[in-house]
This record gives C-alpha cells, sequence and structure tokens, in this order.
C-alpha cells in the first residue's frame, strides 16, 4: 500500500493525484471523511467494487453509498425533489448520507430493491476534491475490522489493510461517529439511521 499523510484542509495535489491514478487504473483506496476512513473505489469499477466486498467481508447483497463532489453532481445519479434539494442544500456538505430516487447512470450493483441511492457530500476537502478530480463519484462505505469495529488510527489502518488495499491518504486520527442517514424518496422524510449531524429538522 501507498501511504501519504496530508493536510486536512488544504491537501497536497500531488498525492491527490497519485489517489486519482490508482482509482482510474481500478484500485481501491482509503481516505478520510468528515466522519471516519473510508474504502473507495471508482462507482463503475465492477471489480474494484468486488474487491471491496471481500475486504469488507461483506456479502453482495451489501448496498454501498457513494460520494458526489457537489449538488450539481447529485442530480447526475439521483432524482432530486424540490424539498429533497431544499434540505439537502441547507446541510451539505456534511455529515449526511441522502437515500434518493436513482437515475439511470447508477451501476445495478448500488440500487436497492425500490430502485434508490445513498449519496454522501462529506464536509472534508479530501474526499470532495477526490470525487471532483476523478470525474465519477466514489464508493464510500467505513473502515472496519472484519468484526464491522470501525477503526480511527490511521497507522492502525496501514496496519491491517497494507496487504488489501492500493493507497491510503491519511488526515490524522478521526473519532467520527458514521453517518446519519436520511431517506428522502418519497413523500416524507424517514430517518433509516441517527449518526452525525443534526437531524431534529426532519422529525
Amino acid at each position: 500500500m501507498e501511504y501519504y499523510e496530508l493536510h486536512p484542509v488544504n491537501p497536497q495535489l500531488r498525492y491527490i493525484n497519485k489517489a486519482i491514478e490508482v482509482l482510474k487504473e481500478g484500485g481501491v483506496i482509503i481516505y478520510p471523511t468528515d466522519t471516519v476512513y473510508g474504502l473507495g473505489c471508482d462507482i463503475f469499477n465492477h471489480e474494484a467494487l468486488q474487491r471491496i466486498y471481500s475486504i469488507k467481508n461483506e456479502a453482495e447483497s451489501k448496498l454501498f453509498s457513494f460520494i458526489c463532489s457537489d449538488l450539481k453532481d447529485i442530480s447526475k445519479y439521483a432524482k432530486v425533489s424540490d424539498y429533497a434539494y431544499k434540505n439537502m442544500k441547507k446541510l451539505l456538505p456534511g455529515p449526511y448520507t441522502f437515500v434518493l430516487p436513482a437515475a439511470r447512470e447508477v451501476p445495478k450493483k448500488l440500487l436497492t430493491k425500490r430502485n434508490t441511492v445513498g449519496i454522501r457530500i462529506p464536509d472534508h476537502q479530501i474526499a470532495i476534491t477526490l470525487a471532483k478530480e476523478l470525474g465519477h463519484p466514489i464508493i464510500s462505505t467505513s473502515v472496519t475490522t472484519r468484526k464491522g469495529q470501525l477503526i480511527y488510527e490511521p497507522l492502525e489502518i496501514q496496519a491491517i489493510f497494507n496487504a488489501q488495499v492500493d493507497l491510503m491518504l491519511a488526515a490524522g486520527p478521526l473519532n467520527g461517529q458514521p453517518s446519519s442517514i436520511v431517506d428522502l424518496s418519497g413523500d416524507t422524510p424517514e430517518i433509516i439511521r441517527e449518526g452525525a449531524g443534526d437531524i431534529s429538522m426532519f422529525f
């Protein structure tokens, strides 16, 4: 695994570019978000997605969310109602995953039976820059042990995943909760998971 330490607010572009190269070649990376470290790949690379299922020890029925670079980017991959847009504009970037009706662009592997997707715009410059520079969204699933426990320390993550992942962008320890998941695909909002971020506006 290539390992680089980046400034969380002004990340060194040369290291971002190394990660972009890896993603374009079908690689898997670890990167920081505004909550915890994420495992990621290009959403359009089937083989890389298969690797993430294996690394996470997850069944292929498990659904992963993905990161977009901005609200305009979201509209390419999801159908956004006026209500959803108004609320997302208030909260994003931030520690939220929004479930929305999927657009045709989204690979079938990432769709629920209801034809919805989970989309994030983290409040973290590295994660947003990765999605923007790649030109495609990247998978967003928390870095955990094979038993599902979150790992927050970069050097511990490096030691565990060194032989499984191609590159890691580190930005110090991350002690956040997973994102809150809010379903905005229907007529009324539904809280799927209460995590980081204030969701009182949806009650």
